[in-house]
């Protein structure tokens, strides 16, 4: 149903951080690292495109408004269904004891996603000039103030349910019942919609409504406009959508657009 997904291995010789890291790489679409632990704590983190993070018991995807904080020694893997430009903050786990102490959903603020584009850019000569230690120290002042949230997209583990989630994530205009699926799969409508509540936490029906609101933000964001993206993901009409957008969202998509433009 799906296609294969590529595993990307990360830089073996990778330093500890010191007391934070960021590490830059573009991540190709259907790609993975495979599952890994670090002796530090750590910020997954796109600045564009979307990412996928599994760890034990959950899995979500995560858009650049959000971040998934890891304290240190848990498992995780990072993908992205369509490609995104992945940044990693690393932070020594010393300097980390002040923050989360179990994998987070966090919001990034402008300011936050300016200070981690920034550390990322930084040269020989700024770390001289102690001018990366005070960019180090924002970035920890703003991890410390970030809001914890619920926004992020709940993805199952794998197997059938995640071939599911990705052929509608690819289409979301698709509107076969759990049925249609549930013949697709090998599985009852009853046996599908309590495999997938049960894993993801949502049902189908929520999750899909979710999932297409969630990928408005990807669409919208890449320059589609409103009324293109209401067709693109099934929507009756232009109308529909954008108050199924501002019910969810809390703004027209017209309002949420220029906000994240001004940020």
């Amino acid at each position: 149903m799906t296609a294969r997904w590529t595993s990307v291995q990360a830089p073996p010789d990778a330093p500890p951080p010191a007391p934070t890291t960021v590490r830059v790489q573009s991540l190709p679409a259907r790609s993975h690292f495979p599952e890994h632990a670090h002796g530090w704590a750590q910020m997954v983190y796109a600045t564009s495109g979307v990412l996928t993070v599994a760890i034990e018991g959950a899995s979500f995807v995560i858009s650049p408004e959000q971040a998934v904080w890891l304290p240190p020694g848990v498992p995780h893997r990072v993908g992205s269904l369509h490609g995104a430009e992945f940044r990693s903050l690393w932070i020594a786990s010393e300097v980390a004891r002040p923050l989360p102490g179990s994998p987070t959903v966090i919001r990034v603020s402008p300011l936050l996603r300016a200070l981690i584009i920034e550390a990322a850019s930084l040269s020989a000569e700024d770390l001289d000039a102690g001018y990366s230690g005070r960019v180090t120290r924002l970035i920890l002042d703003q991890l410390r103030r970030a809001e914890p949230i619920a926004a992020a997209l709940p993805w199952p583990k794998g197997g059938a349910l995640g071939r599911l989630c990705e052929a509608l994530y690819d289409d979301p205009a698709d509107t076969r019942s759990a049925g249609d699926w549930g013949r697709e799969l090998g599985m009852s409508p009853r046996t599908l919609s309590r495999r997938f509540e049960a894993e993801v936490g949502v049902s189908l029906r929520s999750w899909r409504r979710r999932m297409r609101l969630f990928k408005a933000i990807e669409m919208l964001g890449g320059g589609l406009d409103v009324t293109r993206t209401a067709l693109d993901l099934g929507y009756g009409s232009p109308s529909a959508f954008i108050h199924a957008f501002r019910t969810e969202m809390g703004d027209a998509p017209q309002a949420y657009l220029r906000r994240t433009s001004r940020a």
